[in-house]
Order: C-alpha cells, then sequence, then structure tokens
C-alpha cells in the first residue's frame, strides 16, 4: 500500500509516495530524481548503489523506504558542498580513479563514509572499507591513492 515518506536526503526534506517495501535506490533515482546512485547488480554484492544512512554506508538497492524513514540519508549528489568538490571528489580527478564511472558514485560515498569516522585511515582501513565495492575497468589501486590523497588534504 502507497503512503508518503519523509526522508532527509542530503540534508533536505522529502517526501517520497510508495510502497514501504520499495527499495530506496528507486525512490532516489525515479522519483527524486537524484540518478547519482547507480543500479549494478541489486544484490549487494557491487557497491554502485551505495549511499550514507546516518553516516554508515548502505545499499539503496536492498534498504527499503520503510527501513529510510526517518534517517540521515546522504546521496553522491550531496558530497560537493554545492560547486565546491569534496576532497575525495578532487582526488579521483587528479589521481585518474575512474574509468567508465559507473561505480565512482559508490566508492566516493563508501570512502566518504571512512574519512567521516576515521580521517586518517590505514591503507589496509581504506581496502577494507572499498572491499564490497566492485569496479570492473580496474581503478582500485588509483582509487586507494585518491582516497588517501583525500584523507591527507582534509587532515592539513
Amino acid at each position: 500500500m502507497a503512503e508518503i515518506f519523509n526522508l532527509t536526503i542530503n540534508g533536505v526534506e522529502r517526501q517520497v509516495d510508495g510502497d514501504g517495501d520499495m527499495p530506496l535506490l528507486y525512490a532516489l533515482r525515479d522519483r527524486l530524481g537524484l540518478s547519482g546512485t547507480k543500479y549494478g547488480c541489486g544484490t549487494e554484492q557491487c557497491g554502485s548503489c551505495s549511499v550514507l544512512i546516518d553516516g554508515e554506508r548502505a545499499f539503496s538497492c536492498k534498504t527499503t523506504l520503510g527501513e529510510a524513514k526517518g534517517r540521515d540519508i546522504v546521496t553522491i549528489e550531496g558530497v560537493a558542498d554545492g560547486d565546491n568538490l569534496h576532497p575525495l571528489q578532487r582526488a579521483f580527478i587528479d589521481e585518474h580513479a575512474f574509468q567508465c564511472g559507473y561505480c565512482t558514485p559508490g566508492l566516493i560515498v563508501t570512502a566518504k563514509g571512512l574519512l567521516d569516522r576515521d580521517p586518517e585511515p590505514s591503507e589496509a582501513a581504506i581496502r577494507t572499507a572499498l572491499q564490497d565495492n566492485l569496479c570492473r575497468c580496474g581503478s582500485h589501486p588509483r582509487v586507494i591513492e585518491a582516497v588517501k590523497k583525500a584523507a591527507r588534504e582534509t587532515a592539513k
């Protein structure tokens, strides 16, 4: 049964009409026009759909509207501060940490969650945080370097 869900997305209160079992991903992309979050596998295996919910990475392909209600959600669209890119976004550009770019939003959101919790993570911590984000293009070494660079920038 459809109902109205009040969600806080990227700091803005939004309303979504849908079923409580609807995946958050569908609400973000189809109902709210936030297409940065990608559909990859639909089974929590690739990380393309990653968002932050209350500061923790979540797979929006399996998180339902009902589960997201009343929680703070950050998508890739909410990572930058207006026109000012987040240090992670700048580092991904500087380090050429993407090829096709499909996985990039999920990687950046996941890395942001890590840096918010641990501003100076070890390489092992970065690898662990990103282990559920797949990149078929093979850019993971550059992704690791980008996250390390962003950590150095934000630590200054």
